[in-house]
């Protein structure tokens, strides 16, 4: 019995990025950490919440690589950052500037959130939370 073949296409998939690789790491971070603190900005999160998302950084390394932006940044932090940016941008096509940028702070009836604003709920939930407001935006983009 011969394996199954996918149907041809003429799109082919985006290459794998390994980001156990350091040299991957070391091409997005700068990349990543300046999106992460213009959108830290722009919806005005404070730095203590900032640490939170990126996953519980302290303060001396925190406030060096706001600094700085210079640093190589692990997958997790990596991974963190991509969700973020992909919420940043859903919630710009869902929504108007200001909305956009207001809505992360803004307490929410949603049953996800529990009348908590999404910020607490991403600092709180790491990871698997990024993840979730990430989906949920990206279902209200496509019309789900």
């Amino acid at each position: 019995m011969q394996p199954q073949q996918y149907p041809a296409s003429r799109h082919d998939p985006s290459p794998f990025v390994d980001l156990t690789a350091r040299p991957e790491r070391e091409r997005l971070s700068p990349s990543a950490l300046k999106a992460f603190f213009n959108i830290m900005e722009r919806w005005s999160v404070r730095d203590e919440d900032a640490r939170a998302l990126l996953g519980g950084m302290s303060n001396g390394p925190y406030y060096e690589l706001k600094k700085t932006g210079r640093r190589v940044l692990d997958a997790d932090r990596l991974t963190r950052i991509s969700y973020l940016v992909g919420i940043f941008k859903a919630l710009n096509i869902l929504y108007s500037e200001s909305l956009a940028d207001a809505w992360v702070s803004l307490a929410n009836s949603n049953r996800i959130f529990g009348g908590r604003t999404p910020l607490d709920f991403m600092c709180r939930g790491g990871v698997p939370a990024l993840q979730t407001v990430r989906r949920l935006l990206d279902a209200r983009r496509g019309g789900a």
